[in-house]
């Protein structure tokens, strides 16, 4: 994930200490229900899509807005699908963000996917039941926008 100028200004003036930082997730569904996943440049991990809005930036328009950057894939944002605050994360680097999470589910509407920055080894539409290996943090989400009821959770138990 590239590092925001806003962000780099930041780290600045703080230091590595603890950033509290907004985070959008882009769960993406095209017409035949598959979902929408990128191969992560920093692991080598299938991924949700996502990123970090820019200042002032609305959710909805930040989740449109990364998931064309990085798959060149047109989409709408259809609802919120889960806000969560995040565990703390240290980067190899020594900084320290935590993410309050806010995860929109999107349909797409255009756009062929492809890889399209420099975050992603590849992209590509999997359907529901054939996942590639992802972390529960993508799992989760993916389950949650396919649902269309409210669902509880103890926020302990969920990464």
């Amino acid at each position: 994930m590239a590092t925001p100028d806003f962000i780099r200004t930041l780290r600045a003036a703080a230091g590595q200490q603890l950033l509290w930082l907004p985070g959008v997730t882009a769960i993406v569904f095209d017409d035949e229900g598959r979902v929408l996943l990128g191969r992560r440049v920093d692991n080598g991990k299938w991924s949700v899509i996502g990123g970090i809005p820019d200042p002032g930036e609305q959710p909805a328009a930040c989740a449109v807005r990364e998931v064309f950057e990085e798959t060149a894939v047109h989409c709408v944002a259809e609802r919120v699908v889960l806000v969560q605050a995040l565990e703390p994360v240290t980067y190899p680097n020594g900084d320290t963000c935590q993410y309050m999470d806010i995860t929109v589910r999107c349909r797409a509407v255009g756009g062929s996917a492809r890889v399209n920055d420099d975050e992603s080894l590849e992209v590509g539409w999997f359907a529901v039941d054939a996942l590639p290996d992802l972390h529960e943090f993508g799992l989760f989400r993916i389950k949650q926008a396919m649902s269309e009821a409210p669902t509880w959770f103890d926020p302990m138990t969920i990464n």
